[in-house]
This record gives C-alpha cells, structure tokens and sequence, in this order.
C-alpha cells in the first residue's frame, strides 16, 4: 500500500433493497492507522455500509476497496462481477469483525474459540495459534479466562472474546458494529478500553457507535449519517463539538 492509498475507499456505493434505497451514494475514506466512527440514528445505514465492506452485503452500484483492492468483485472490461465466495472468504482474512452479538462458539472454550480460524482457516501451527490467542488474551484483559466456556463470561467479556478472537487472524483492518449495543452500561467500559488500546497500537478502525464520548476521544474522523446519506464528515472532535449540520446538532441534542 503507498502512503496516499487510504485503507478504506467507498466510492459513490448504493445499496437498494427493491425499491427501497439504503445507501445513496456513500463516498467516504479511511486512511491507514486511523480510527473513523460512524455514527447516526438507527436506521440510517451504517452497519449496512459497514457489512458492505467485507462483502457480507452487496453494492448495489459503486465500489469498495481496502488496502487498494476491489472488495467483492472484479473487474472486466469496464464492467464488475461478482467474485465466487471463496474469493470474498480470502478477503475477509485481511479484514476482522466484531458483531452486536458476540457469535462465540458456546461448546468451545474461551481459547478454543479464538485459535479455531488461525488453525482451520489459515493452516496455523496449533502451537503457534495458541501462543498467540493467549497473547490477545492477556491483551484484553482476560488471561485467567482461557478455560472457560462462553456462558461461564459476562456480556463484556464475551465481547472481549470476540475482539481477540477477531484479532487472532492479523487483520490489517478491524470493523466493528456496535461492539457495546448489547451490554450492560457498567461492562461497556471495558471493551472500550480494549478498542482504545487497538488505536493507539495503530489498528485501522472503522465503529459503528452510540458512544459519543469514545468517537470524539478515541476516533480521528467521525461521520454522521441519516436516511444513508453522510450528511457531515470530519476530525472527530469538530463533527461533535462544532457540528456544521442542522440534522446532526440535533442528533447529538438527543443523545448527548
């Protein structure tokens, strides 16, 4: 990737379901090593845009790229088809995600979970991949946790779970869709520090969040999206603290 190649590259993208338009023309960028939030009201289209970019939902009309290759299709003679899936699976290694709902394997272990990919997936040594989940493990918090299953955890560490288990595979980047959505307000915190240190360490983010706080502190561009549209973009603490838009200043009345 050159320098001026953003990590992320929405060009023009459009999503429709029948007649039902969800994205209109997104175009957005996230440069290498930054933290981009997405934030707006539900419904809007972020996650949307954000399942979009690995492939989990096809463009109706524009193009994705990350790290400077088209995401999801290929190209011809000036016209796009969609690649096989098991083109779109090679993709996603690059590009980790973290869901609402943690999605943890409840009859495997805390590091059973997180060394399945990197053995199945990539053909990982066993003893590499453990060495390595129990790396993250401590990263996020839970070293002691590594023989527990899923229902023995709370709700953040779960989550947690995922994020390291997410990060097992080195993505070069790491989405995430309101990653706290589904907590308990006293565990949110937890995770958040988890995402905070992944910044600082200079992971390409991009969150869907209801977290004010965490996007003007920890995000370096926020944009805000309504009826899927991006109707502001900018430096993370301008977008929040200065808003230009009429339909953001009051978004941010409301949850602020």
């Amino acid at each position: 990737m050159s320098a001026t190649t953003p990590m992320i590259a929405i060009k023009d993208v459009w999503k429709n379901y029948g007649r039902l338009d969800v994205l209109k023309g997104i175009n957005l960028e996230v440069p290498a090593g930054t933290v981009t939030c997405l934030i707006g009201p539900s419904g809007s289209g972020k996650s949307t845009l954000l399942r979009c970019v690995n492939h989990l939902e096809q463009v109706s009309s524009g193009r994705i790229e990350v790290d400077g290759e088209l995401i999801g299709y290929k190209e011809k003679g000036g016209k796009l088809y969609e690649i096989s899936e098991k083109e779109a699976a090679r993709q996603r290694l690059d590009i980790g995600m973290v869901f609402q709902h943690f999605n943890l394997f409840t009859h495997r272990t805390v590091l059973q979970n997180i060394i399945e990919a990197p053995i199945q997936v990539k053909g990982e040594a066993k003893d590499k991949a453990i060495a390595y989940a129990r790396q993250l493990l401590d990263q996020v918090g839970l070293a002691s946790k590594e023989d527990a299953y899923p229902i023995q955890l709370s709700g953040g560490q779960q989550q947690r779970v995922a994020i390291a288990r997410a990060l097992a595979m080195r993505p070069k980047l790491m989405l995430f869709d309101e990653p706290t959505s589904a907590l308990d307000p006293e565990l949110v915190g937890d995770v958040l520090n988890v995402m905070r240190k992944l910044a600082e360490d200079g992971m390409t983010m991009l969150v869907v969040t209801h977290e004010m706080g965490f996007a003007r502190e920890v995000a370096d561009h926020v944009a805000f999206m309504d009826a899927g549209v991006v109707l502001e973009h900018g430096p993370a603490r301008q977008v929040i603290t200065d808003p230009k838009n009429d339909r953001l200043r009051e978004f941010l009345s409301s949850v602020m």
